[in-house]
């Protein structure tokens, strides 16, 4: 379950989102929900915050004369939309990211394309150092909505057990 209602009071209740370590089965496969138009503006803008300049993200004349005939969304900012879109399902409790890998950009994304992503957990194993927690692994897919792939990667994420997460030991 991704979502609880947790009582804080008196007909009162919490929100919280995401999962603890016991919640994660090897295999399964999480379909996070909504998708992400992306729009010229967020292209533009990432790029522009990154200082990232190179012309082929936000100048279409110059874009227009290279293979892709139009700018392209940064794929950092892809990077972090496809990321951005599980974390309420994988990571929303999680104390830490610890690496992403083999990250694939399989297809380009443009302005005006619409992303969704799925993950499937690869591995599950307590944490050796740390009694309260768990190393979660998992492979991320954006798709394109005809569903084109356009980036997979994986990522490793230190999860609480049951009991153990900020929002089961604090009333912030």
């Amino acid at each position: 379950m991704t979502v609880e209602r947790k009582p804080v009071g008196p007909n009162r209740y919490r929100e919280s989102f995401g999962r603890y370590f016991e919640d994660f089965k090897i295999g399964d496969v999480y379909e996070h929900r909504p998708g992400r138009t992306i729009s010229e503006a967020d292209n533009t803008w990432f790029t522009l915050l990154t200082m990232n300049h190179h012309p082929l993200h936000f100048d279409a004349a110059y874009a227009a004369k290279t293979e892709f005939g139009k700018p392209l969304v940064n794929s950092c900012l892809t990077l972090a939309i496809v990321t951005g879109m599980s974390v309420s399902d994988l990571s929303q409790k999680a104390v830490a990211n610890l690496g992403w890998d083999k990250v694939r950009l399989t297809a380009p994304v443009f302005p005006g394309d619409t992303i969704y992503a799925e993950s499937e957990v690869l591995d599950v194993r307590e944490s050796q150092s740390r009694p309260t927690l768990g190393i979660v692994t998992v492979r991320t897919t954006g798709r394109k909505s005809d569903g084109t792939a356009i980036m997979s990667f994986e990522r490793s994420i230190l999860v609480p057990k049951r009991g153990h997460a900020v929002d089961d030991l604090a009333n912030y």
